[in-house]
């Protein structure tokens, strides 16, 4: 009986399988092609999705540029739902702009970002531009992180699933087959759009993304050993003049000229062929990822029964997929370092920040290569992870930037030292390893210039000398000047016009530690000059005792000074202009040990200052940053040119001339002071910044001593202000106001201070 239902049971089968004209085979192949597209190929996932629905099976899959990218992510063994989650995670659009946090930067680096607008290469007194709008290297360092779990697979069809990808050499323009070596720099090369990374060298040859020669490898997969083709093609043909708005439209455009016209073959040899709807979608809509997933769901979903059709003839597939997680920690245990030889190993290690042989997290890796790379003296790390049998060599192939010379310009105005242009020139490995020399030379309304030589040891002690000449004018309250100098036989004055010079030279020595604290120890000669022509030297009625007369001048103060100095900064701002996150500390303590002595009272004394703040989100929009500083002297000197004096709104102040809304720049003095900030900033829109700031204060001579600084602030200041960050710094605007005061100021600040 059992044997007769059998039978029958059988034959019905049979039939049914007959009826649907499909051949049963034991072990059909099935391969899968991805094509290219930029953010479009984000439409990969959601087709996956559905593909892992209908039960199908993948056996190889072939990738170009964002195929390869989600192809060799798939082919590791991350499921279709991991990779939706990994890439909405991820913030495609930033990776690519390779923007370096400031963590990564050291505080001479700090200063060098947020000073220029725009950096050029010089070779040979020529100028030119950069090869790429971004090096990669973040986009290079997600790589790493997330195939790391087959970091070791030199052989593509080793991979959980077979892969391929495809890549052009630059020199040939002929098709280069990526189908072993270290998966993360050869998916990167696949991906490398020209012009907008930098190409990659892999054995000896040069290159670019893959799309230009052969955007969807169809015939490389079949070649793997498919029977069965699955493709997902994220082209649109060829565009409109209309759509064509950016470089990076134009150029794939160009690679499309000859993917347009295979794509008629080949789609006609796939077996089942899915074009997701992704014709209003550019290839830089990271931002809209969650829309053009869904256009790949969408595709995909068309084709559900094909699928279905294809997982039911898999039925007998023995093998099954080893998925793969993300690893958090590693350990390295050997730091091998080619390509280097300007900068000693010393120097790398410097900016690696972890020690060899304990257990790190891959964000304290990535740190350290983000460290090397804002040095800006190599090009992207297309770094290793290998098993070495006790942990992983991390080896680092430095390809040190040919040009060691550039030009830095930048523009900037503001109420203090009004219009300005700033020329810089920069050379790298000026006299010995390691070290770097800039110059800048500021044109406009009060010239000024600014050396610096920096010799980088990381953690251990560095070398920096610096020069600096500044001067500007200010209107101000005569009796700032009256009451620090005592001139007599002056009457009916309220404001004097003001001139300030002063030149400063440092040597000093430097240790750093995560580029987020220094220490520095250093020696400092600064000459200092106070005049002005508001009050002429052959006034009768003008004292000129102690002040001296010259070109029609009263000077004030004309002294050299020589100090020594500490200081120690910590700093994890996440923006200088408009913090959001992070801490920051700035302690300097200044022993005044000798000077020319133009007015015949100077005494050894000592200046100390701080200022400590903190800047944290409220909302996604919305943060507050919150600073109290303060300073005072010590010693029995009557010399008042180093006494703090508040006022104005600004960023980069010389000596203890301290920014205070609500009253004009150096509008009030004395020898120590107190203050606290507040700042709300709601970022409007995208790199827009509405801000609402109150700051209040104690200023006089001897308030620690008088108790003056624990009482309740003298002067208040409020402001309403608004910001941009643009290609040329911030801009600022921010009216701000005092009830101690009549009337406001509206003070203006355009570009990076410098």
């Amino acid at each position: 009986m059992y044997k007769l239902v059998a039978v029958v049971l059988v034959l019905f089968f049979a039939s049914i399988v007959r009826g649907q004209e499909l051949v049963v085979r034991k072990d059909l192949k099935v391969g899968l092609v991805l094509s290219g597209g930029g953010a479009k190929g984000l439409a990969h996932i959601g087709a996956l999705k559905i593909i892992e629905e209908a039960g199908v099976k993948i056996d190889y899959i072939g990738g170009t540029s964002m195929g390869a990218i989600v192809g060799s992510l798939y082919a590791a063994g991350y499921s279709a739902t991991e990779l939706d989650s990994i890439f909405k995670n991820t913030n495609l659009g930033s990776l690519i702009q390779d923007n370096l946090p400031r963590s990564a930067k050291t505080f001479y680096e700090k200063d060098d970002s947020e000073r220029y607008a725009i950096t050029l290469p010089f070779n040979n007194f020529k100028i030119s531009v950069p090869t790429a709008y971004s090096g990669g290297q973040n986009i290079y360092n997600e790589f790493v992180r997330l195939l790391y779990p087959v970091k070791d697979i030199k052989e593509f069809k080793n991979l959980p699933i077979p892969f391929v990808c495809i890549a052009t050499n630059v020199e040939t323009g002929k098709e280069v087959i990526l189908d072993k070596g270290y998966l993360p720099e050869a998916v990167m090369a696949s991906g490398t759009l020209p012009s907008l990374f930098e190409p990659v060298s892999i054995n000896g040859e040069i290159l670019i993304d893959g799309g230009i020669v052969n955007n969807y490898p169809i015939d490389q997969v079949r070649a793997l050993g498919a029977d069965v083709i699955i493709g997902v093609d994220v082209q649109h043909g060829l565009s409109a003049r209309d759509d064509l708005l950016s470089a990076t439209e134009v150029l794939f455009q160009i690679s499309n000229y000859r993917a347009a016209t295979d794509m008629q073959k080949k789609s006609e040899e796939t077996d089942v062929y899915i074009q997701p709807n992704i014709g209003e979608y550019s290839v830089l809509d990271f931002n809209k990822g969650d829309e053009i997933i869904k256009t790949g769901e969408a595709a995909a979903i068309k084709k559900f029964s094909e699928l279905k059709t294809i997982a039911f003839n898999q039925l007998q597939r023995k093998k099954a997929i080893k998925k793969t997680t993300l690893q958090d920690t590693l350990i390295i245990s050997r730091l091998i370092i080619d390509g280097s030889s300007n900068y000693s190993r010393g120097y790398v290690k410097g900016k690696l920040r972890f020690s060899i042989g304990e257990e790190i997290t891959f964000d304290k890796l990535q740190q350290g290569i983000l460290n090397l790379s804002a040095t800006g003296n190599f090009k992207t790390n297309r770094y290793k992870l290998l098993k070495n049998g006790i942990g992983q060599d991390l080896i680092l192939n430095l390809e040190e930037k040919p040009t060691k010379t550039f030009i830095r310009l930048g523009a900037h105005y503001d109420d203090l030292y009004k219009s300005a242009a700033i020329i810089n020139l920069t050379r790298k490995n000026f006299l010995t390893k390691d070290a770097v020399a800039s110059f800048d030379f500021i044109l406009g309304d009060n010239v000024r210039y600014n050396m610096q030589y920096y010799i980088d040891k990381g953690t251990y002690w560095s070398l920096g000398i610096n020069s600096r000449f500044n001067a500007f004018e200010e209107e101000i309250d005569f009796s700032l000047i009256n009451d620090n100098y005592g001139v007599s036989g002056v009457s009916n004055i309220n404001t004097i016009n003001l001139d300030v010079t002063d030149l400063t030279n440092q040597i000093y020595v430097q240790t750093v530690f995560r580029e987020e604290l220094a220490f520095t120890l250093g020696a400092e000669h600064k000459f200092l000059k106070y005049s002005t022509r508001t009050l002429s030297g052959d006034e009768s009625s003008v004292s000129t005792i102690p002040f001296h007369s010259s070109d029609n001048r009263i000077i004030f103060e004309k002294n050299n000074y020589i100090s020594a100095y500490s200081q120690l900064i910590f700093d994890t701002y996440d923006d200088k202009y408009f913090p959001t996150r992070g801490l920051y500390f700035n302690g300097d303590f200044h022993f005044y040990l000798w000077s020319s002595d133009f007015n015949e009272n100077f005494k050894e004394f000592s200046i100390s200052k701080s200022r400590l703040g903190a800047a944290w989100p409220i909302t996604k929009k919305l943060a507050l940053n919150i600073e109290t500083e303060g300073g005072f002297k010590l010693g029995t000197s009557s010399v008042a040119a180093f006494d703090y004096v508040l006022g104005g709104y600004g960023s980069t102040l010389i000596n203890n001339f301290t920014s205070f809304i609500g009253y004009d720049f150096l509008s009030l003095p004395g020898n120590s002071y107190v203050k606290a900030y507040a700042r709300l900033d709601y970022e409007i829109a995208p790199k827009n910044h509405f801000m609402l700031a109150a700051n209040y204060a104690n200023v006089e001579d001897d308030i620690f001593r008088t108790g003056e600084w624990f009482t309740s602030p003298n002067f208040s200041g409020y402001g309403i202000g608004y910001g941009v960050e643009s290609f040329v710094g911030p801009i600022q605007l921010m009216y701000s106001w005092s009830p101690e005061e009549k009337g406001g100021n509206l003070f203006i600040s355009l570009g990076y201070w410098f």
